[in-house]
């Protein structure tokens, strides 16, 4: 039969319940509030849940955002409440519970509640992409999150100041309502088509780096910035360069003062160091969930080097790590040796450098490789990269500044 979690915090109410599902003959999970929920979902892939409103930890809809915004809302689930309101039931249904009960529950409402959530399970698909509302459990990024949402329900152009480290994409993934069209205008310089805006309606546009856009597509980004409202988009872009040096490169004026006019700096990863381990396990999570990599898990060993690690090439680089990771490991848990064994640069690394920069833009990839490589090497510990590059403190403090590369203060004593 089908394998059932029942999740409440009373245990009256689990037991019950588990008894008459079991007399039923299903094999039954009990989680008693939140985080055991988390983990018996991640270990079971229960077919479905039975899921309670109010707990200790986290609410049961809280829970259900959590869910369906990490891609794995992947069975039916039913929620639960003994003082539930039309509002919350209605809020439920529409993040993607399949009903609503009110306890105490009839013995036949339970029953054919569990038996329409087993006939409507279906093959499995790939889960939608990471957005932050993945991350339910980071303060910065629940606070990024809701920023982002309060400027897209006011404009439709939002604009992402970034530097290294960049969570651009993951921005703009979160503003992607599910089940609508994601369409990166950095792809192709052919000429935007209406046919094209009108088969991404409702959808995304996306354009992760405007210094890097050629004319024809400037010219198509106009285009659709003149038509979001007619296609209902949402147009999110994102730059390291100010109106000043994009004019300087070609852009119109008028389009950047368009562009620019909301706009957000969000954190880069150097700045959340200690949100890596959450985002990292959730990326890995993500990859099982679509079969893309086999099941595993990161030792906390693992999460902690990849939280010192200086993530330059932002969240992209960390979701390329992680499946490399899943993928090169030959046990089920992910340890600080594979970290080290993949992650770790040697100089030679600067070796790849294109030579056909300008000597002022090759140093300073050179010198951010230089930085990065011995920092991952000490773990972060300034006293030693002091002695080791030959920089005063200040210097130091100043140089890494400069080239984008963020340290945490724990990492600023002697000992590390």
């Amino acid at each position: 039969m089908a394998k059932i979690l029942i999740v409440d915090d009373e245990v009256g109410i689990r037991e019950l319940l588990s008894e008459i599902l079991r007399d039923e003959g299903h094999d039954i999970i009990l989680a008693e509030n939140a985080a055991a929920a988390r983990a018996a979902r991640n270990a079971a892939r229960p077919d479905l849940v039975l899921l309670d409103i109010w707990m200790p930890d986290t609410d049961g809809v809280s829970l259900l955002k959590e869910w369906s915004a990490n891609g794995q809302l992947t069975m039916p689930v039913v929620m639960m409440s003994g003082h539930g309101t039309i509002d919350t039931a209605v809020e439920a249904t529409r993040i993607g519970a399949m009903e609503f009960l009110e306890k105490p529950i009839a013995l036949q409402k339970l029953l054919a509640a569990v038996k329409r959530g087993l006939s409507r399970i279906k093959p499995a698909h790939a889960p939608s992409p990471l957005g932050l509302g993945a991350f339910a459990r980071s303060a910065p990024l629940r606070d990024l999150k809701k920023r982002l949402e309060q400027m897209a329900d006011k404009s439709r152009i939002i604009l992402l100041r970034v530097g290294p480290g960049s969570l651009a994409e993951l921005c703009a993934r979160t503003l992607q309502r599910i089940g609508t069209p994601w369409l990166d205008l950095s792809l192709s310089s052919a000429p935007l088509e209406l046919n094209t805006l009108e088969g991404a309606r409702n959808g995304l546009l996306y354009v992760p780096e405007l210094y890097y856009l050629s004319r024809p597509q400037q010219k198509n980004l106009v285009f659709a910035m003149d038509r979001l409202e007619r296609h209902g988009h949402t147009l999110v872009v994102a730059t390291e360069h100010d109106i000043d040096e994009l004019i300087e490169h070609g852009w119109d004026e008028r389009a950047l003062a368009r562009l620019f006019e909301v706009s957000l700096a969000p954190p880069a990863l150097g700045e959340i160091r200690d949100e890596i381990p959450e985002i990292a396990s959730q990326i890995l999570l993500h990859f099982v969930e679509a079969g893309e990599v086999p099941p595993r898990r990161l030792s906390s060993a693992a999460l902690n080097a990849l939280r010192n690690r200086n993530w330059s090439g932002g969240y992209a680089e960390l979701k390329a790590a992680i499946k490399s990771l899943a993928l090169g490991t030959l046990e089920d848990e992910i340890d600080m040796d594979e970290v080290a064994h993949l992650l770790v640069k040697t100089p030679t690394a600067a070796l790849g450098l294109p030579l056909d920069l300008p000597l002022r833009e090759a140093r300073e990839i050179f010198e951010r490789l230089y930085f990065e490589h011995h920092l991952q090497i000490d773990g972060s510990n300034m006293t030693r990269l002091a002695e080791k590059t030959g920089l005063e403190r200040t210097h130091l403090y100043r140089k890494l500044k400069q080239l984008g590369i963020s340290v945490g203060k724990r990492h600023d004593n002697g000992d590390g």
